[in-house]
């Protein structure tokens, strides 16, 4: 089975959308290799956890990091495409819509015990009956999600030509130190006509979007294992005290407390 297959033959054949029940879950393990999902959509709202390992969700115009014990939250009918770390453990939940009190727009969650244990036993029984425990306890888990703490882990992808320029080398080379002056000069243009660009189709400052993409990576690459000083130097800083101060200033804990953090919410290893 090749990457870009797993995910998507797993759900060619778990299909949601029909099933009028408030919410289903279905566990996903990725062995071995990353696994890509292409772009798609449901009616119902999807959200996707990240027990183990990470995974990477885009959305139209933003991509969505998915860090362990986290969850993205993707209401119905927004087109998207999920990426695990190898020997990922996820989950997808879906939900229908209405049924929780959940934005009505893509944002990462911070999954507390509750929460994960009642998604893990819903996803023991696909099939639950519409009354009974397992009915009861999808309501409970339908009431809680909404006070699940948001965090900000995204990055803004804007289509436009010259910002796709700097995102897909960036992308390609996450280490790249090209300096604000001399993408405005590849560019054709001046450094503030450059600024304003991206200001206007992201949101964020020129230096504070480019960091939001490193933090993105570095958390993608601690997932899957790397040591803080693998991911300092992939990253390209000069110190692992600088990437250290980046990440705490980012996320409010430096990153081996951060992932320490996630992993006391840890029950023990994934099941087989």
């Amino acid at each position: 089975m090749t990457k870009s297959s797993l995910l998507t033959n797993l759900l060619d054949n778990f299909k949601p959308d029909p099933d009028d029940r408030p919410v289903v879950a279905l566990r996903v393990a990725v062995d071995q290799n990353d696994s890509e999902q292409p772009i798609h959509q449901h009616r119902k709202g999807q959200l996707v956890l990240a027990l183990y390992g990470g995974v990477t969700c885009d959305v139209p115009g933003v991509r969505w990091m998915v860090p362990p014990q986290h969850a993205v939250w993707i209401p119905g009918e927004v087109p998207h495409s999920n990426r695990a770390t190898a020997n990922a453990h996820i989950y997808f939940l879906f939900i229908e819509p209405g049924a929780a009190n959940l934005p009505d727009h893509c944002c990462t969650l911070a999954i507390n015990p509750l929460v994960r244990e009642l998604i893990q036993h819903l996803a023991q029984a696909p099939d639950y009956p519409r009354e009974g425990p397992t009915a009861r306890l999808a309501a409970v888990l339908l009431e809680q999600l909404p006070m699940a703490p948001i965090q900000q882990l995204h990055f803004p992808v804007p289509q436009h030509p010259k910002i796709r320029l700097i995102t897909d080398a960036l992308e390609q080379n996450s280490a790249d130190r090209t300096t604000a002056a001399q993408w405005a000069s590849r560019l054709a243009m001046s450094e503030r006509s450059l600024a304003r660009l991206v200001q206007r189709e992201t949101g964020l400052p020129l230096g504070r979007w480019r960091q939001q993409l490193r933090l993105l990576v570095a958390l993608r690459q601690l997932a899957e294992g790397a040591t803080v000083q693998q991911v300092a130097g992939n990253l390209g800083y000069d110190s692992v005290t600088a990437f250290i101060t980046m990440f705490k200033k980012a996320l409010g804990t430096p990153p081996a407390r951060y992932f320490a953090g996630l992993r006391q919410n840890d029950t023990g290893a994934p099941a087989s």
